[in-house]
C-alpha cells in the first residue's frame, strides 16, 4: 500500500493531468522563492528524490529572516513549531526544541504544516454555486446573501432553522465567541467535532470525578511504572505523544499493555498485546477487575475514602467470570489474568483511550469502565497514574471548554436559567433581550423556552433536515447549515448526509479548504464557500490535551482572500445588527476585527467552573517565551519570569491572574496544597445518596483547614465558617449583586470565593468521593450492551440495547434496529481509525504535496483468512457495503493487523462517492490532490445513549471484488 514515490508530487494513475499541472506549479513557486533569494529552510525543504531533510542553503541576500512561535495544527499534544519568515514569507520551519511537550520532534503532519498554510489547493476567494457552476464574488455580497437568506428563514420557521456548526480548529477566542454567536442569534443548534469523538469521554469523566478531561500528562507518564492503552493508536494519531509513552517504557521498565480489535503500530511497542471483540469494552474491563477483585488486589482504603459505589460495581463484575469474558470478547481469561496481576503489581499505572473506546452505541459506559478500572486501583490523583485521554484536533479540547456544544455554555455551565444569567452579567448583555432572541416551542405537551433546551447534536443534524418536525422537539426543520471547519465526512451515515445537503435551503462552508461539502450534494445553487484563514494566519490561544494553554502567534499575513474566523464572526454580527451589544467589553481594532487578548480577557470573566480564569495572555505568552525555563516531566518552572508555574497554567488555574496561581498539573491530586496545584474530588453529585455519604472520608488535600470532606463553597458556606470577613469590600459588593449569601463559586465573578477558599487551603469545588455509579445515566452501573449491529446473535438475546427514545429533540432508534437480523447478508465487524499521515477528515493533509505522497490510495484492512475465502487479493479494487445500503470501492489490504471476521478503514478519505471520483466538481484548482471514498459511506445509524456520539467502531458489512 505504501509505494515508493520518485517525482516528490503526488500522483494518481486514472488523474496524471491535473497533478502535472500541480507539479508544475509547485516548481514555479519554489524556483520563485530561490530567485529572490529566499532559502526554503527548516523541515520543509524535503528532498524530492530522496526524502531526507535538507539544510536551508546559503544566499545571497539581506532579507532578515524572523521566527514566529505558533502551535502544530493537527492533534492535540501542542506541539511548537518555529516558523522561519522573510518578507512576510514563510520560508522554513522547525520544531521546538524548548517545548516540554515535543522536545524538538515532529510527526509527518506537523512536519510539513507550512504547506498546509500555503497550500496551493486553498480556497482563495469567496464563491457560490450558480445554475451549477462555481461563481466568484466578493465578501460582501457573500454576507449579504448570506445573512438575508439566514434572516428570511429566521423570519418563517425560527432561529432554531439555521445551524451553525463550529470547529475545534477554532483557537480559544474564536471558539468562545463562536459559542456567543449562536447565543445571540437565538439558538442551541451548535455544535462541534467533540461531538463525535470524545463527547462520551467528557460526559463519563465528568460525571466519575468532576471534570471531563485529561487528568494527567503526557509529560506525566514518564511516571507510570504501567501503561494500559485501549482503543487508541497513538503511534499514528498522536505520534509524539508516543515519546513520552516510550521514555516510560524504557526508564521505568515499565509493561505497556494495548487492547485492540487490530494489531496497530502502538501494539507494535507492547509488551501484552489484546485483541478483543469490536464493542465489547466493558465485558473486557470487568473480566480484568474480575481477577483484580477476586485476588483482593484492589486498594481498599482509597475506595473507603475515596469512592462511592465500589460495591454495586462488584456486584456486577462478579458476574464476568473468564469463561463470560471470553465468550463476548474473544479475550482469554489467562491473559486477562495475567493483565490485571501486571497492574496490580506495577502502581501508579496509567490508562490511555481514544475513539476506539469512545465511539459506541454505550460509549459512556466504556468511559466509565475505563475510570472504574483506575478507581480500583488507586491509580487517580497520583503521579504517574490518572487517566489520560489523548485528544484529537488541535483545540478539540479547548473548543469543547469554550462551550461549542449543543448542551452547554462556555465553561460546562448548562443551560439552565442561572447559567444564562451568569453570561448575561459577563457580557454585560439585558437578560430579557438575550430570551427575546430564542422561541418557546411545545415539549412533551408543554411549551417550553428552547433557551433551555438542549440542542440538536452535530452527529444528527442530518435528521434535523429529514425528520419530521412533528416527530422533533425542534420548532421547524434545519433550513440552513454553516459548515465552519468541519468535515462532513467524518460523519456517519454520508448517503443520507448527501440527501440532507440537497434539501436545505442554504448550505454555507466556511473553511480554508473547501471541504467535501462542496461536491458530495448534487446542488445547483444555494452553496457558499468562504476563505477562512488558517491559524497561521491569526494569533490566539489554544489548549492542548492536558489542559495546558499555549499562545500561537501570526505567523503570515492573511493569504488570497481569506479572513480570521473572528472577522467573519464580526461581519455577520454587523448584518445581523447586534455586533455593538455583541462586542460592547471587546476592544475592537475596526468595526470587524476584534481584539484578540480581549476576548481572552472575556472569557476569563466568566469561566469560573474550570479555572480558565487565571490565564491572561500576557501569563500566556510569558511560558510560551520561556519554554525552556520549564522542567521537562513535572512541567513546572524552575527559576526563570515563570518560577513555580506549571507549563501552560493546565486549568483550573484558580482566581485572577493576579492571585498567580500556577494551575493543576495532574487533577485530584491531594499531595499539594490547592494553591501549589493539589486537588480533590469534585462535589457536584451533592453530600449525600440513599442514606450514604458521598463526601471525601477522612482525607484532604495538603494544608486543608477542612480536614474531611466538604461540599462546594458557597457565600454562605464562609459565612458558617467565619471566613467571609476575608473578603475585600470590592468581592463582598460583587457576591451581593449575583445572590448573597446563595452565591457558589461558580458564579461570583469577583473570584473572592475561589481566593478565599484557597487561602484556606480548600479547593473552591469541594472534597467529594468520585462515583462508580452515575445514577442520572440510562446505565448507572456501566454494563455490556451489544451494538445495534452485531453479528452475534446469541448475545443480543443476552446483551440487548436500549428501548427507543427520544432525547436532543430527535427520536433515537437502538431495540428497533438491533432486533433486526442482518449478520447472515453482512458478516463482517467494520471498524474505522486513523492513519498517521493524514488528519480528521483529510482536506487539508490531502492536499498537503509531502504528505499526498505518503498514502495515494484509501484502502480497507481485510484478514487473510477471510480474504482468501472471499477469493480477494492483495490490491484488488472491492467493494465494502453496509447493512443500511451505503457501499465504497476501495483497494483490498490484506494483512493479519485485524483479525478474522473484521475489516478496518481509515476516516480521512472523500471525494468518491460509491465509486464515482467527484474531482471536477471542486473549484478549479481546490481539489486536494488525493481523493478516495469515505468508509463513513458504508458507515450506520447508532448514537451514545447520553451524549449521542456515533457508532463507527463496531458496525456490519460485506465485502466482494470489484
Amino acid at each position: 500500500m505504501l509505494r515508493k514515490k520518485t517525482n516528490g508530487v503526488a500522483r494518481r494513475a486514472q488523474r496524471t493531468g491535473i497533478l502535472s499541472d500541480v507539479a508544475e506549479k509547485s516548481v514555479d513557486r519554489r524556483a520563485f522563492l530561490r530567485g529572490s533569494g529566499l532559502a526554503i529552510g527548516g523541515l520543509a525543504a524535503i528532498s524530492a528524490a530522496g526524502g531526507a531533510v535538507a539544510p536551508a542553503a546559503a544566499q545571497t541576500s539581506s532579507a532578515v529572516v524572523e521566527t514566529v512561535k505558533s502551535v502544530c495544527t493537527h492533534c492535540s499534544v501542542g506541539c511548537t513549531v518555529i516558523a522561519e519568515v522573510s518578507n512576510g514569507v514563510w520560508t522554513g520551519q522547525e520544531p521546538g526544541w524548548d517545548s516540554p511537550f515535543n522536545l524538538g520532534a515532529h510527526c509527518a503532519k506537523g512536519a510539513a504544516v507550512r504547506e498546509h498554510a500555503h497550500g496551493e489547493r486553498r480556497l482563495k476567494y469567496p464563491m457560490k454555486k450558480e445554475n451549477g457552476e462555481w461563481v466568484r464574488i466578493s465578501w460582501e455580497q457573500a454576507i449579504d446573501e448570506i445573512g438575508d437568506g439566514m434572516m428570511q428563514i429566521r423570519e418563517e420557521s425560527g432561529p432554531d432553522s439555521v445551524y451553525w456548526l463550529g470547529s475545534a480548529k477554532h483557537n480559544n477566542e474564536q471558539a468562545y465567541l463562536f459559542r456567543k454567536f449562536a447565543a445571540y442569534w437565538g439558538t442551541n443548534n451548535v455544535d462541534h467535532q467533540a461531538r463525535i469523538c470524545h463527547s462520551t469521554t467528557v460526559a463519563g469523566v465528568a460525571n466519575t470525578w468532576g471534570y471531563g478531561a485529561m487528568t494527567n500528562s503526557y509529560n506525566d507518564i514518564h511516571n507510570s511504572k504501567a501503561i494500559f492503552i485501549i482503543g487508541g493508536n497513538p503511534a499514528e494519531a498522536h505520534p509524539v505523544s508516543l515519546l513520552h509513552v516510550l521514555k516510560a517504557k524504557e526508564q521505568n521498565n515499565a509493561p505497556l499493555i494495548v487492547c485492540d480489535p487490530r494489531f496497530t503500530r502502538t501494539a507494535a511497542h507492547a509488551d501484552e498485546f489484546v485483541r478483543f471483540r469490536p464493542g465489547s469494552d466493558v465485558a473486557l474491563v470487568w473480566g480484568i477487575l474480575w481477577h483484580i477483585f477476586e485476588n483482593g488486589w484492589e486498594d481498599q482504603e482509597f475506595i473507603r475514602t475515596r469512592v462511592w459505589g465500589m460495591d454495586q460495581i462488584k456486584q456486577e463484575v462478579a458476574k464476568w467470570n473468564p469463561e463470560e469474558v471470553e465468550r463476548v470478547t474473544g479475550t482469554p481469561g489467562s491473559q486477562l489474568q495475567r493483565v490485571a496481576r501486571t497492574l496490580a503489581n506495577n502502581r501508579p499505572g496509567t490508562v490511555i483511550w481514544c475513539m476506539g473506546g469512545t465511539q459506541h452505541t454505550n460509549g459512556n459506559n466504556n468511559t466509565r469502565a475505563y475510570c472504574v478500572l483506575q478507581l480500583a486501583l488507586g491509580n487517580m490523583g497520583t503521579s504517574g497514574g490518572g487517566t489520560n485521554i489523548f485528544r484529537g484536533h488541535d483545540n478539540v479540547q479547548g473548543a469543547t471548554d469554550l462551550g461549542v456544544l449543543s448542551h452547554t455554555l462556555p465553561g460546562y455551565y448548562g443551560l439552565s436559567d442561572g447559567a444564562w444569567a451568569h453570561w448575561a452579567r459577563v457580557w454585560g448583555e439585558d437578560l430579557d433581550w438575550l430570551k427575546g432572541q430564542f422561541v418557546t416551542a411545545s415539549i412533551d405537551g408543554e411549551d417550553k423556552p428552547l433557551m433551555n433546551q438542549i440542542g440538536i447534536p452535530v452527529s444528527r443534524w442530518i435528521d434535523g433536515v429529514l425528520e419530521d418536525p412533528a416527530n422533533m422537539d425542534n420548532p421547524d426543520k434545519v433550513r440552513a447549515m454553516v459548515l465552519w471547519g468541519h468535515a462532513p465526512n467524518s460523519q456517519t451515515r454520508q448517503k443520507e448526509m448527501k440527501t440532507a445537503m440537497e434539501q436545505l435551503d442554504m448550505l454555507v462552508v466556511v473553511d480554508p479548504y473547501p471541504t467535501v461539502s462542496a461536491v458530495m450534494q448534487d446542488r445547483t445553487d444555494g452553496v457558499y464557500l468562504l476563505p477562512a484563514c488558517t491559524q497561521f494566519e491569526t494569533h490566539g490561544s489554544v489548549t492542548a490535551s492536558n489542559r495546558s494553554i499555549q499562545w500561537r502567534e501570526k505567523v503570515v499575513d492573511p493569504l488570497f482572500e481569506s479572513l480570521p474566523d473572528e472577522v467573519i464572526m464580526a461581519k455577520f454580527a454587523n448584518k445581523f445588527g447586534w455586533a455593538d451589544r455583541f462586542f460592547r467589553n471587546i476592544e475592537m481594532e475596526d468595526a470587524e476585527t476584534p481584539v484578540v487578548e480581549s476576548v481572552t480577557r472575556e472569557f476569563n470573566s466568566g469561566m469560573w467552573t474550570v479555572g480558565y480564569t487565571g490565564q491572561s495572555p500576557e501569563r500566556i505568552k510569558k511560558h510560551m517565551a520561556n519554554q525552556h525555563t520549564f522542567d521537562r516531566t513535572t512541567l513546572q518552572a524552575v527559576g526563570g519570569p515563570a518560577d513555580g508555574d506549571y507549563y501552560g497554567m493546565p486549568w483550573p488555574c484558580w482566581g485572577t491572574p493576579e492571585m498567580n496561581h500556577p494551575g493543576t498539573p495532574n487533577l485530584y491530586d491531594m499531595s499539594k496544597p490547592v494553591s501549589e496545584g493539589g486537588l480533590t474530588f469534585r462535589a457536584r453529585f451533592g453530600v449525600e445518596r440513599d442514606g450514604d455519604n458521598l463526601l471525601a472520608e477522612g482525607v484532604y488535600s495538603a494544608g486543608s483547614e477542612i480536614q474531611d470532606g466538604y461540599p462546594e463553597f458557597t457565600m454562605q458556606m464562609l459565612m458558617d465558617l467565619g471566613w467571609d470577613g476575608d473578603l475585600t469590600a470590592e468581592e463582598r459588593a460583587a457576591i451581593d449583586a449575583v445572590a448573597g449569601p446563595k452565591t457558589n463559586w461558580k458564579t461570583d465573578l469577583s473570584g473572592g470565593i475561589q481566593r478565599v477558599a484557597i487561602a484556606h487551603e480548600c479547593a473552591p469545588f469541594g472534597n467529594a468521593k468520585a462515583r462508580a455509579v452515575v445514577w442520572t445515566f440510562p446505565d448507572p452501573i456501566p454494563l455490556h450492551r451489544e451494538p445495534l449491529y452485531s453479528n452475534r446473535r446469541d448475545l443480543v438475546a443476552d446483551y440487548p440495547t436500549y428501548e427507543d427514545r427520544k432525547f436532543y429533540r430527535l427520536p433515537t432508534m437502538y431495540a428497533s434496529i438491533q432486533k433486526q437480523d442482518f449478520s447472515e447478508d453482512y458478516p463482517i465487524i467494520l471498524t474505522s481509525g486513523r492513519l498517521v499521515e493524514y488528519e480528521g477528515g483529510g482536506d487539508e493533509t490531502r492536499s498537503n504535496p509531502w504528505l499526498a505522497e505518503l498514502q495515494q490510495d484509501m484502502f480497507v484492512e481485510i484478514n487473510t483468512r477471510d480474504a482468501n475465502n472471499l477469493g480477494v487479493r492483495d490490491g484488488a479494487q472491492v467493494w465494502v457495503e453496509g447493512p443500511e445500503g451505503g457501499k465504497v470501492k476501495v483497494m483490498a489490504m490484506v494483512t493479519e493487523r485485524v483479525g478474522e471476521g473484521v475489516a478496518f478503514m481509515p476516516f480521512h478519505f472523500g471525494g468518491h462517492m460509491e465509486g464515482v471520483d467527484l474531482r471536477d466538481k471542486y473549484p478549479e484548482g481546490a481539489d486536494p490532490y488525493v481523493l478516495g471514498e469515505s468508509t463513513n459511506t458504508a458507515q450506520t445509524y447508532g448514537y451514545d445513549s447520553v451524549t449521542q456520539m456515533q457508532e463507527t467502531k463496531a458496525t456490519l458489512c460485506k465485502i466482494w471484488t470489484a
